[in-house]
């Protein structure tokens, strides 16, 4: 390598303030306890971008499932799904009788930036 390389690195791409907002979020939302276990249940479950498609009885099941894991009301349960939803770390869709359940490859991508992986 020469000295040019090392004395002029490539500028850094600016990252947006927007960029630290959601991953704050983000983290904020995985700070609890009960949440990180869920999405990381889920992420060893489903690969980034990957589809979970089931029917509202086992989807409900699966929360159930949760439930007794974590010892929580099944309500308490939902509330920790829709905080991961809101912070955008799962997507889930109901259509029909089916519920569909995805973690976002972007957003994992970008969790991962922050932590230099």
């Amino acid at each position: 390598m020469s000295n040019s390389e090392t004395d002029n690195p490539a500028p850094a791409t600016p990252v947006s303030e927007t960029f630290f907002q959601d991953r704050a979020k983000q983290f904020k939302a995985l700070s609890n306890p009960h949440r990180l276990r869920i999405f990381m249940t889920l992420a060893g479950c489903l690969e980034p971008g990957c589809v979970m498609e089931s029917d509202v009885d086992h989807y409900e099941n699966c929360q159930r499932e949760f439930s007794e894991q974590l010892q929580l009301a099944p309500s308490t349960v939902s509330h920790h799904f829709k905080e991961l939803r809101n912070a955008g770390l799962v997507h889930m869709e109901r259509q029909g009788k089916r519920v569909l359940v995805w973690i976002d490859a972007d957003t994992v991508k970008a969790l991962r930036s922050v932590l230099g992986g």
